[in-house]
């Protein structure tokens, strides 16, 4: 069966789901995924010391759901506030494991995630998206779904002994379409 058969679904947090996070995604000590740039990563060598650490707070929040394929958590995706009073609400997604990279899995699951966040604000006129010109996978999901660039900050990225752009992207309201 493929990816694309196979069922995906948004879910809150729970321990099941918690531990296929943590095997994919805070054992290793040099992870494959997210923005390498930042220096906030922290692998978690048992069960217990992820389950009791922030990364576990803020799953369990209400800024995050767990992507679960086929009953199995592969990811996360998130919304934060930039500022809500004046309504600017960005996005996030994280797929752990890179087998389940280049499926459609993203694509699929940030177009439940961004009607599911319209739906839950009805006065939200805008969805903001931010990545790095070094993941030129995640620029092509954002234009895939219609969002468009809004800025790029140039040489605002290091890592590796190279600079890299901060990428900003963003939706309307009366431009998504699902």
């Amino acid at each position: 069966m493929t990816q694309k058969n196979k069922l995906l679904t948004l879910s809150s947090f729970n321990s099941q789901y918690l531990k296929h996070i943590w095997r994919d995604g805070f054992q290793d000590e040099n992870p494959k995924w997210n923005a390498p740039y930042f220096n906030d990563y922290h692998a978690y060598p048992s069960f217990s010391q992820f389950e009791h650490s922030p990364i576990t707070d803020y799953l369990l929040s209400n800024s995050c759901k767990c992507i679960c394929l086929d009953g199995k958590g592969i990811g996360m995706v998130s919304k934060n506030w930039i500022d809500e009073v004046t309504r600017w609400l960005e996005i996030g997604i994280v797929i752990y494991n890179p087998i389940y990279w280049h499926g459609g899995i993203g694509s699929r699951v940030l177009k439940i995630w961004i009607s599911e966040i319209f739906d839950q604000y009805p006065e939200l006129e805008h969805i903001g998206l931010t990545t790095w010109s070094g993941n030129p996978r995640m620029i092509h999901l954002a234009q895939k779904l219609g969002f468009k660039k809004e800025a790029q900050i140039r040489k605002v990225r290091f890592y590796k002994e190279k600079y890299y752009d901060c990428m900003k992207y963003g939706i309307l309201r009366d431009e998504w379409i699902n």
